[in-house]
């Protein structure tokens, strides 16, 4: 598969120790990162035409992947 753009990783290179430690240590913190990883992947498999979809529903997924990084962001600075 090619690289997938938008990874937490690659979005907030400054807090990749933070990122790894609160998937291990808070569940909250996981499940939101666990939903944001299959919204980046939804959207990537939109974008290449693997999964084909019209623009406004990518459009909606790109929304709610939006709104969840603005909340990972967040318990990142904290």
């Amino acid at each position: 598969m090619s690289h997938v753009p938008h990874e937490l990783r690659e979005e907030f290179p400054e807090f990749a120790d933070r990122i790894t430690a609160l998937k291990q240590d808070d569940e909250h913190f996981r499940h939101m990162a666990d939903e944001y990883h299959a919204l980046n992947r939804e959207i990537h498999r939109m974008e290449t035409g693997v999964a084909p979809a019209s623009e406004f529903a990518e459009e909606d997924l790109r929304k709610k992947r939006m709104v969840l990084k603005d909340a990972i962001y967040g318990l990142l600075k904290n």
